[in-house]
């Protein structure tokens, strides 16, 4: 239980004892102060309830005042029109930061009741190199994945690949045109790449290759070995290329779910959907169209063209035949309940796809997949110095290799400058790991739907909001045991705080189990980042004013146990951030 919920059941005790009925439990809360001077926690419950019991807001909070009974956790005061106010005692502070650093999960409350959640993210198009628009959904998702489970639910990560479509028969025609071998196997990727590219530019100038290249699709999908046999090479080749990046990001997947997985289901869905109403026939094509059971700016079926509300419906089935990727969807979705059991699913994708999702979710529930909480975790754009979406100068949209190049690139340069690494393959690791994590970390530290700038030089920094800031400080929490040059035993008991910085730096430890859990509230991986710079920060002054080797006794051994807390705090968070931590700098 948090000190919220806590002091929230203290207060309504004392209701109950001063015979207050409380019509909505819920509207009792206890929330942390918006201004530390007059107090760490706060309630309005006074202000809420007066005027149904025809009092006034200040005196009811003066009686709740006396009826609390504190057991010595904090001192209340009154504020403003009644304003109930909780300051936590310097003993109180202390007993919360020694439970905290006892325990193995650092007071990570589990959630009572686990679900099992299907994130599916990054979703890159096999036979082409992940760009930069890949990094927000790859990371986000990683993170809402660790996050996620590190509260106890049950998650399963799906890279929904796009290994099935119309650039296989472009693929496929330049392939035979010939293909690099020596290349394919040492830039899979970049060898694919030149391959598509090749066919693309090839049959915009030519209408018979393009047909041709349509003609090795359709062979593809009928089932001819040949083609088959390339394809098979391409995903496979893609994938070697793809996980090279993602080993490099760290992040990891329990299933590859392409497009490709679902396409025997495809028809007998279709024919199903017909069959129950739920589609129908219009100019060749098989469409879903509105339910019509909402207004229409709120339907995802309807579109305003000239003032007129007309029907936007999701094709199903093309009138030459084939499925799209809306189909796969519905059949993912009857994938991930059927075999999975899943309660939510969470879809990391650009917030330009929110119309198909709104039509996916409200069509899924149409078919009767109503327990299943369904959910589009969007995220805006990533722009260029200029506020532009970030593109090459030939206007294409950087390659995600080459945008982690170019940041080790740039933290080496810090690195060179600023470390005090002796070896240069200490140098080089180190190098790695802050160009690629600061990539990664400005990415969350800003609100997924915001915009914003591409910044190499502000990112590799070691002052700032940046990530070199969080590892030179988890560095220089552990730097004072390596100082110590022995094995320290520390005991719990000894842990005491009255300075100031002592009990600030415990007053945002101790909030770690509350900023975990709210990332998941509205899907925010920005608020555990912004939570480990305030517990930096509040290290760092603490650092300052509060001699730690120079102290002795018990004082020392209990500021060595907040260093110890801090160091755990920070790495346990920054690893939820997909971002691993040096021991020296």
């Amino acid at each position: 239980m948090t000190i919220a919920h806590h002091l929230r059941e203290k207060l309504l005790s004392a209701l109950t004892g001063l015979g207050v009925e409380v019509p909505v439990p819920d509207r009792v809360q206890v929330t942390k102060a918006a201004d530390l001077r007059f107090g760490d926690f706060q309630s309005n419950v006074a202000m809420i309830l007066a005027k149904g019991l025809g009092r006034n807001p200040r005196e009811l909070a003066a009686d709740l005042q006396a009826a609390i009974d504190t057991d010595g956790l904090c001192d209340l005061s009154i504020a403003g029109p009644g304003f109930l106010n909780f300051t936590l005692t310097d003993h109180a502070w202390a007993d919360l930061a020694r439970s905290q650093w006892e325990s193995e999960n650092l007071g990570i409350t589990p959630v009572t009741e686990p679900r099992t959640i299907v994130i599916d993210f990054s979703a890159p198009n096999v036979a082409k190199p992940m760009h930069i628009g890949h990094i927000r959904s790859t990371i986000i998702g990683e993170c809402l994945a660790r996050v996620a489970a590190k509260v106890g639910h049950r998650v399963i990560k799906d890279n929904h690949i796009g290994d099935w479509g119309t650039q296989f028969g472009m693929v496929t025609w330049a392939w035979k045109q010939g293909v690099d071998r020596n290349r394919l196997e040492g830039e899979p990727l970049q060898e694919l790449l030149r391959l598509y590219r090749t066919a693309s530019d090839a049959s915009k100038e030519n209408e018979e290759i393009r047909e041709e290249c349509r003609a090795e699709l359709v062979k593809l999908q009928q089932g001819d070995g040949e083609n088959l046999a390339i394809w098979n090479e391409c995903l496979e080749l893609s994938k070697k290329g793809l996980e090279k990046i993602y080993r490099r990001l760290d992040v990891r997947f329990d299933h590859w779910m392409g497009e490709s997985a679902y396409n025997d289901a495809l028809a007998p869905l279709v024919e199903r959907l017909e069959a129950e109403g739920l589609a129908r026939e219009s100019d060749g094509a098989v469409c879903i169209f509105s339910g019509e059971t909402d207004v229409p700016k709120n339907d995802p079926f309807k579109i305003n063209r000239d003032g007129e509300w007309q029907d936007y419906p999701m094709i199903v089935r093309k009138n030459d035949g084939g499925f799209n990727y809306a189909t796969t969807d519905l059949a993912t979705v009857e994938y991930r309940v059927r075999e999975w059991k899943a309660d939510e699913v969470w879809y990391v994708v650009d917030f330009r796809q929110g119309g198909h999702f709104a039509q996916l979710f409200d069509t899924s529930k149409r078919m009767g997949y109503r327990d299943v909480d369904l959910v589009h975790v969007s995220f805006g754009t990533i722009l260029g110095k200029d506020g532009k979406p970030l593109k090459t100068r030939a206007g294409d949209l950087p390659q995600l290799e080459d945008v982690l190049n170019d940041a080790v690139k740039a933290a080496r340069e810090v690195v060179e400058e600023k470390s005090h690494l002796e070896t240069l393959a200490e140098k080089a690791e180190l190098a790695e790991l802050i160009g690629v994590n600061s990539v990664k970390f400005t990415e969350l530290s800003h609100h997924r739907m915001s915009d914003y700038v591409f910044d190499l030089e502000k990112m590799v920094a070691l002052e700032g909001d940046t990530a070199p800031y969080l590892l030179y400080s988890y560095v220089r929490s552990r730097s004072i045991f390596r100082k110590l040059g022995e094995s320290v035993s520390l005991r719990g008991e000894s842990l005491k705080v009255s300075e100031n910085s002592e009990v600030h730096l415990v007053r945002m430890l101790t909030r770690y189990s509350d900023q975990v859990h709210q990332v998941l509230e509205d899907y925010r991986p920005n608020l555990l980042a912004t939570y480990l710079l305030e517990v930096a920060r509040a290290f760092h002054s603490f650092f300052e004013a509060c001699p730690v080797l120079k102290s002795e006794g018990e004082t020392r051994e209990s500021r060595l146990i907040l260093c110890d807390l801090t160091s755990r705090v920070l790495q346990d968070g920054l690893a939820l951030l997909a971002i691993p931590v040096p021991e020296r700098m």
